[in-house]
């Protein structure tokens, strides 16, 4: 039998109802991983993109033994069901998903980069993940996601 891992999931929205796009978002995630938490809902500025409007943004954390490609496929198929397009880089979204972490797993191919690449210079990830889960280990740094958003937060 497959082996259950903790998997981070981020999500976003900057475009029409954000909340509801979430909300859409939790109750499919729900049917992916097992036993999920889901972070309080923040509001925050856009990062590093053109003038836009601001993001809702949360983190869920739940199970699988899914392989990583399965998930960030199905991912993909959530944000199509809210009309996600790919514009540009950075474009503004209805949904945005990134798969954060998946328990020990370090991938880097074409389509997938494990964990996500830039997750620990995101506060608006790292805060809700440390809320639901603060004891979870990045696996390229040894660090639990509270000492990471810690170190974070020291950098100003």
């Amino acid at each position: 039998m497959p082996e259950l891992r903790p998997v981070a999931v981020a999500l976003g929205s900057n475009l029409g109802d954000r909340a509801a796009h979430l909300h859409h978002a939790v109750a499919r995630l729900g049917g992916l991983l097992s036993g999920m938490q889901v972070s309080a809902f923040v509001e925050t500025a856009p990062e590093g993109v053109a003038p836009q409007p601001p993001f809702l943004n949360a983190v869920v954390v739940g199970q699988s033994a899914a392989a990583p490609i399965e998930i960030l496929t199905a991912l993909m198929a959530i944000e199509k069901q809210r009309a996600r397009t790919r514009l540009f880089p950075g474009a503004p979204r209805t949904l945005d998903l990134d798969l954060i972490l998946v328990g020990d797993l370090t991938e880097l191919s074409s389509s997938l980069e494990l964990p996500h690449p830039r997750f620990r210079d995101r506060r608006f990830v790292l805060g809700p993940l440390s809320e639901i889960a603060p004891d979870l280990i990045d696996p390229v740094t040894e660090l639990t996601t509270a000492a990471l958003l810690a170190r974070l937060d020291a950098c100003g």
